[in-house]
């Protein structure tokens, strides 16, 4: 009985064909898609009083949240984010100011975190 012969040859371009192609994109923008939606959805909705009546914040931080995919040198990144305005994202900030005053909570901000909130929701699935 002959023996067939078989040779493997390797493709060295195998890695970025793969990083490329676009169900790598589709793989890594559903997560972020996925991170966008939870983050509008607890996201704080300011309604107190700002420093100029006639400024309005009512769903800025949730309606500059986005999602994106871009070519990358080494291939497709996703992510998500906001894109507020500083002022907002002080205002829904993820550390406390230092101060010689002893507060009530325990180390941790009290305010809302909804981008870090999103990315352990996710990190939890």
């Amino acid at each position: 009985m002959a023996r067939a012969s078989f040779r493997f040859v390797p493709n060295p371009r195998l890695y970025d064909e793969l990083a490329r192609s676009p169900g790598m994109r589709d793989a890594l923008l559903d997560p972020a898609q996925r991170g966008a939606d939870v983050t509008r959805a607890i996201a704080p909705k300011y309604t107190g009083p700002t420093y100029d009546p006639a400024v309005q914040r009512h769903g800025e931080y949730a309606a500059s949240v986005y999602s994106a995919a871009s070519m990358q040198p080494n291939g497709w990144r996703a992510e998500f984010g906001a894109t507020a305005d500083w002022t907002l994202q002080v205002e829904f900030g993820t550390g406390r100011p230092a101060t010689s005053r002893d507060r009530p909570q325990a180390g941790w901000s009290p305010k809302a975190r909804p981008l870090g909130r999103a990315l352990d929701s996710l990190r939890s699935t």
